[in-house]
Protein backbone atom coordinates (compact mmCIF):
# COMPACT_ATOMS: atom_id res chain seq x y z
CA UNK A 1 0.00 0.00 0.00
CA UNK A 2 1.55 3.66 -1.04
CA UNK A 3 2.12 5.73 1.73
CA UNK A 4 0.00 8.89 2.50
CA UNK A 5 1.44 11.90 1.20
CA UNK A 6 0.52 15.43 1.66
CA UNK A 7 1.77 18.57 0.09
CA UNK A 8 1.78 21.74 2.30
CA UNK A 9 2.40 24.86 0.00
CA UNK A 10 1.14 24.21 -3.56
CA UNK A 11 3.14 27.11 -4.84
CA UNK A 12 5.53 26.65 -7.68
CA UNK A 13 8.01 23.90 -6.03
CA UNK A 14 4.52 21.86 -4.47
CA UNK A 15 2.76 22.22 -7.95
CA UNK A 16 6.50 20.20 -9.99
CA UNK A 17 5.65 17.53 -6.88
CA UNK A 18 2.21 17.26 -6.38
CA UNK A 19 2.20 17.09 -10.31
CA UNK A 20 4.64 14.40 -10.41
CA UNK A 21 2.98 12.10 -7.65
CA UNK A 22 -0.04 12.05 -9.35
CA UNK A 23 1.28 11.44 -12.92
CA UNK A 24 2.30 8.02 -11.78
CA UNK A 25 -1.30 7.66 -9.84
CA UNK A 26 -0.18 8.90 -6.13
CA UNK A 27 -1.96 12.04 -6.01
CA UNK A 28 -1.27 13.94 -2.21
CA UNK A 29 -3.22 15.54 -0.23
CA UNK A 30 -3.05 19.21 -0.55
CA UNK A 31 -3.25 22.20 1.37
CA UNK A 32 -2.04 25.82 1.54
CA UNK A 33 -3.61 28.89 2.24
CA UNK A 34 -5.91 29.48 -0.48
CA UNK A 35 -8.45 27.35 -1.41
CA UNK A 36 -8.23 26.16 -5.11
CA UNK A 37 -10.00 23.59 -7.18
CA UNK A 38 -6.91 22.45 -8.85
CA UNK A 39 -3.10 22.84 -9.87
CA UNK A 40 -1.48 22.86 -12.96
CA UNK A 41 2.20 22.44 -14.17
CA UNK A 42 3.00 22.54 -18.02
CA UNK A 43 6.40 21.68 -19.57
CA UNK A 44 8.28 21.00 -22.74
CA UNK A 45 5.66 17.59 -23.02
CA UNK A 46 2.63 19.22 -22.14
CA UNK A 47 0.01 19.36 -19.10
CA UNK A 48 -0.34 17.54 -16.02
CA UNK A 49 -3.99 18.47 -13.91
CA UNK A 50 -3.84 17.73 -9.78
CA UNK A 51 -7.12 17.73 -8.77
CA UNK A 52 -8.20 19.30 -5.98
CA UNK A 53 -9.03 20.54 -3.97
CA UNK A 54 -6.40 22.87 -1.77
CA UNK A 55 -7.70 22.47 2.13
CA UNK A 56 -7.31 25.84 3.86
CA UNK A 57 -8.62 24.89 7.41
CA UNK A 58 -6.19 22.43 9.41
CA UNK A 59 -8.89 21.56 11.66
CA UNK A 60 -10.81 19.47 8.84
CA UNK A 61 -7.99 17.42 9.04
CA UNK A 62 -8.32 14.19 11.11
CA UNK A 63 -5.69 12.19 10.45
CA UNK A 64 -1.94 12.54 10.17
CA UNK A 65 -0.07 11.23 7.12
CA UNK A 66 2.90 9.15 6.05
CA UNK A 67 4.98 11.56 4.29
CA UNK A 68 4.37 15.48 4.33
CA UNK A 69 6.01 17.50 1.55
CA UNK A 70 7.01 21.23 3.12
CA UNK A 71 7.18 23.24 0.04
CA UNK A 72 7.11 26.83 1.84
CA UNK A 73 9.10 29.50 1.88
CA UNK A 74 11.15 29.77 5.17
CA UNK A 75 9.71 33.16 5.96
CA UNK A 76 6.08 31.09 6.23
CA UNK A 77 6.91 28.22 8.81
CA UNK A 78 5.07 29.76 11.50
CA UNK A 79 1.99 29.88 9.44
CA UNK A 80 2.24 26.48 8.89
CA UNK A 81 2.55 25.12 12.13
CA UNK A 82 -0.94 24.40 12.96
CA UNK A 83 -0.97 22.28 9.89
CA UNK A 84 2.48 20.36 10.88
CA UNK A 85 0.47 19.86 14.11
CA UNK A 86 -2.40 18.09 12.81
CA UNK A 87 -0.94 16.34 9.65
CA UNK A 88 2.56 14.83 11.99
CA UNK A 89 3.27 12.33 14.41
CA UNK A 90 6.66 10.26 15.48
CA UNK A 91 6.85 8.11 12.38
CA UNK A 92 5.79 10.84 9.89
CA UNK A 93 8.45 11.78 7.72
CA UNK A 94 8.63 15.66 6.78
CA UNK A 95 10.33 16.57 3.92
CA UNK A 96 11.78 20.60 3.92
CA UNK A 97 11.40 21.39 0.28
CA UNK A 98 12.96 25.12 0.93
CA UNK A 99 16.15 26.91 0.69
CA UNK A 100 19.07 27.47 3.67
CA UNK A 101 21.14 25.21 5.26
CA UNK A 102 19.35 25.53 8.86
CA UNK A 103 16.04 23.63 7.95
CA UNK A 104 15.95 20.65 10.18
CA UNK A 105 16.71 23.42 13.06
CA UNK A 106 14.03 25.39 12.25
CA UNK A 107 11.28 22.79 11.76
CA UNK A 108 11.97 20.80 14.94
CA UNK A 109 9.88 22.68 17.42
CA UNK A 110 6.55 22.10 14.91
CA UNK A 111 6.67 19.05 13.47
CA UNK A 112 5.18 16.15 16.94
CA UNK A 113 7.93 14.45 17.13
CA UNK A 114 8.45 13.78 13.16
CA UNK A 115 11.22 12.76 11.45
CA UNK A 116 12.76 15.62 9.20
CA UNK A 117 15.15 15.58 6.09
CA UNK A 118 16.56 18.76 4.61
CA UNK A 119 16.46 18.83 1.12
CA UNK A 120 18.47 20.72 -2.04
CA UNK A 121 16.01 21.46 -4.78
CA UNK A 122 16.61 21.90 -8.45
CA UNK A 123 13.38 22.85 -9.58
CA UNK A 124 13.66 25.16 -12.57
CA UNK A 125 10.13 26.08 -12.02
CA UNK A 126 8.00 29.96 -11.98
CA UNK A 127 4.42 30.58 -11.42
CA UNK A 128 2.68 32.34 -14.16
CA UNK A 129 0.01 35.14 -14.31
CA UNK A 130 -2.94 32.40 -14.58
CA UNK A 131 -1.46 30.62 -11.93
CA UNK A 132 -0.34 27.78 -13.96
CA UNK A 133 3.36 26.19 -12.92
CA UNK A 134 5.98 26.27 -15.66
CA UNK A 135 9.17 23.82 -15.51
CA UNK A 136 11.92 24.51 -17.58
CA UNK A 137 13.79 21.25 -17.18
CA UNK A 138 13.81 17.88 -15.10
CA UNK A 139 12.92 18.68 -11.58
CA UNK A 140 16.20 16.96 -9.22
CA UNK A 141 15.88 16.78 -5.17
CA UNK A 142 19.48 16.02 -2.95
CA UNK A 143 18.58 14.44 0.24
CA UNK A 144 20.98 12.92 2.61
CA UNK A 145 21.65 9.46 3.55
CA UNK A 146 19.70 9.41 6.70
CA UNK A 147 16.84 8.39 8.73
CA UNK A 148 13.57 9.46 6.65
CA UNK A 149 15.40 9.38 3.42
CA UNK A 150 13.84 6.22 2.16
CA UNK A 151 10.43 6.99 2.78
CA UNK A 152 10.92 9.66 0.49
CA UNK A 153 12.77 7.41 -1.77
CA UNK A 154 9.24 4.94 -1.97
CA UNK A 155 7.24 7.83 -2.40
CA UNK A 156 8.62 9.85 -5.42
CA UNK A 157 9.60 6.35 -6.70
CA UNK A 158 9.18 6.39 -10.80
CA UNK A 159 8.36 9.92 -10.67
CA UNK A 160 9.60 12.40 -12.88
CA UNK A 161 11.62 13.79 -9.94
CA UNK A 162 15.30 12.87 -10.03
CA UNK A 163 16.52 11.77 -6.67
CA UNK A 164 19.94 11.97 -5.16
CA UNK A 165 21.28 10.73 -1.98
CA UNK A 166 24.21 12.31 -1.13
CA UNK A 167 27.19 11.20 1.37
CA UNK A 168 28.26 14.89 1.97
CA UNK A 169 25.00 16.53 1.96
CA UNK A 170 26.81 19.41 3.82
CA UNK A 171 28.49 20.76 0.75
CA UNK A 172 25.70 19.93 -1.68
CA UNK A 173 23.42 22.26 0.74
CA UNK A 174 25.71 24.92 0.67
CA UNK A 175 26.89 25.06 -2.74
CA UNK A 176 23.33 25.64 -3.30
CA UNK A 177 23.40 28.14 -0.93
CA UNK A 178 25.62 30.00 -2.34
CA UNK A 179 24.02 30.04 -5.57
CA UNK A 180 20.96 31.13 -3.88
CA UNK A 181 22.71 34.08 -1.68
CA UNK A 182 24.38 35.29 -4.88
CA UNK A 183 20.97 35.58 -6.35
CA UNK A 184 20.19 38.17 -3.77
CA UNK A 185 21.66 40.37 -6.35
CA UNK A 186 18.57 40.64 -8.09
CA UNK A 187 16.15 42.23 -5.52
CA UNK A 188 18.64 44.97 -5.39
CA UNK A 189 18.72 45.81 -9.08
CA UNK A 190 15.21 44.51 -10.26
CA UNK A 191 16.66 42.89 -12.87
CA UNK A 192 16.96 39.21 -14.08
CA UNK A 193 20.19 36.82 -14.51
CA UNK A 194 21.03 39.10 -17.49
CA UNK A 195 22.45 41.44 -15.37
CA UNK A 196 25.43 38.84 -14.80
CA UNK A 197 26.92 39.81 -18.36
CA UNK A 198 28.10 43.39 -16.63
CA UNK A 199 31.83 42.82 -15.65
CA UNK A 200 31.50 44.65 -12.70
CA UNK A 201 28.52 42.87 -11.53
CA UNK A 202 30.33 39.45 -12.18
CA UNK A 203 32.88 40.88 -9.91
CA UNK A 204 30.95 41.66 -7.31
CA UNK A 205 29.70 38.53 -7.09
CA UNK A 206 32.21 36.93 -7.27
CA UNK A 207 33.47 38.61 -4.28
CA UNK A 208 30.95 37.81 -2.58
CA UNK A 209 31.35 34.61 -3.09
CA UNK A 210 34.83 34.06 -2.30
CA UNK A 211 33.26 35.08 1.31
CA UNK A 212 30.17 32.82 1.35
CA UNK A 213 32.72 30.04 0.54
CA UNK A 214 35.12 30.80 3.49
CA UNK A 215 31.78 30.77 5.87
CA UNK A 216 30.30 27.49 3.91
CA UNK A 217 34.33 25.82 4.81
CA UNK A 218 34.19 26.73 8.51
CA UNK A 219 31.00 24.75 8.58
CA UNK A 220 31.94 21.71 7.10
CA UNK A 221 31.90 22.06 3.62
CA UNK A 222 34.13 20.45 0.91
CA UNK A 223 34.48 23.34 -1.68
CA UNK A 224 36.84 24.54 -4.17
CA UNK A 225 38.34 27.39 -5.02
CA UNK A 226 36.53 27.32 -8.25
CA UNK A 227 32.95 27.56 -6.94
CA UNK A 228 33.01 31.31 -6.56
CA UNK A 229 33.85 31.22 -11.01
CA UNK A 230 32.11 28.03 -11.63
CA UNK A 231 28.69 29.84 -10.02
CA UNK A 232 29.36 33.40 -11.69
CA UNK A 233 29.50 31.65 -15.19
CA UNK A 234 26.34 29.70 -14.82
CA UNK A 235 24.40 33.10 -14.55
CA UNK A 236 26.11 34.69 -16.91
CA UNK A 237 25.63 31.60 -19.23
CA UNK A 238 22.04 31.33 -18.34
CA UNK A 239 18.52 32.96 -20.26
CA UNK A 240 18.27 36.66 -19.39
CA UNK A 241 15.24 36.63 -18.36
CA UNK A 242 15.74 33.71 -15.36
CA UNK A 243 14.61 35.26 -12.25
CA UNK A 244 14.58 33.52 -8.89
CA UNK A 245 12.28 33.17 -6.05
CA UNK A 246 13.39 36.00 -4.08
CA UNK A 247 13.06 38.39 -7.04
CA UNK A 248 9.70 37.12 -7.35
CA UNK A 249 8.50 37.95 -4.17
CA UNK A 250 10.18 41.41 -4.11
CA UNK A 251 8.04 42.40 -7.11
CA UNK A 252 4.91 41.09 -5.51
CA UNK A 253 6.05 42.58 -2.45
CA UNK A 254 5.91 39.63 0.19
CA UNK A 255 8.53 39.15 2.83
CA UNK A 256 12.08 37.81 1.50
CA UNK A 257 14.38 34.91 2.60
CA UNK A 258 17.11 36.85 3.10
CA UNK A 259 18.17 35.72 6.35
CA UNK A 260 18.07 31.95 5.29
CA UNK A 261 19.87 33.01 2.04
CA UNK A 262 22.10 35.91 3.08
CA UNK A 263 22.14 36.50 6.80
CA UNK A 264 22.87 32.96 7.51
CA UNK A 265 26.48 33.68 5.96
CA UNK A 266 26.90 37.07 7.97
CA UNK A 267 25.75 35.26 10.77
CA UNK A 268 27.58 32.36 10.84
CA UNK A 269 31.11 34.59 9.76
CA UNK A 270 30.76 36.35 12.90
CA UNK A 271 30.60 32.96 14.46
CA UNK A 272 33.73 31.70 13.23
CA UNK A 273 35.54 35.11 13.10
CA UNK A 274 35.11 35.61 9.80
CA UNK A 275 35.03 38.92 7.98
CA UNK A 276 32.54 39.50 5.70
CA UNK A 277 32.29 43.12 4.32
CA UNK A 278 29.95 42.08 1.53
CA UNK A 279 26.74 40.47 3.21
CA UNK A 280 27.30 43.58 5.45
CA UNK A 281 26.25 45.74 3.20
CA UNK A 282 23.78 43.22 1.31
CA UNK A 283 21.91 42.37 4.42
CA UNK A 284 20.95 44.72 5.44
CA UNK A 285 19.68 46.32 2.44
CA UNK A 286 17.68 42.72 1.92
CA UNK A 287 16.13 43.19 4.75
CA UNK A 288 14.76 46.72 4.61
CA UNK A 289 13.41 45.74 1.16
CA UNK A 290 12.05 42.79 2.58
CA UNK A 291 10.79 43.94 6.34
CA UNK A 292 11.11 47.94 6.24
CA UNK A 293 10.38 50.59 7.43
CA UNK A 294 9.51 53.37 4.89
Amino acid sequence: MDASVAVVGPGAIGTVVAAALHDVGRTPLLFGRTARDHLELVDASGRIVVPGPVQTDPRAVTDPVDVVLLAVKATQVPACAPWLAVLCRPGTVVCVLQNGVEQVRSLAPHVAGADVVPSVVWFPAETQHDGTVWLRATPRLTLPDGPGTGALLRALDGTRVEVDVAQDFTSVAWRKLLQNAVAGLMVLTGRRAGMFARDDLSRLAHDYLRECLLVARAEGADLGDDVPDALVEQFRGSPADMGTSILADRIAGNPLEWDVRNGVVQRLGAAHGIPTPVSDVLVPLLAAASDGPG
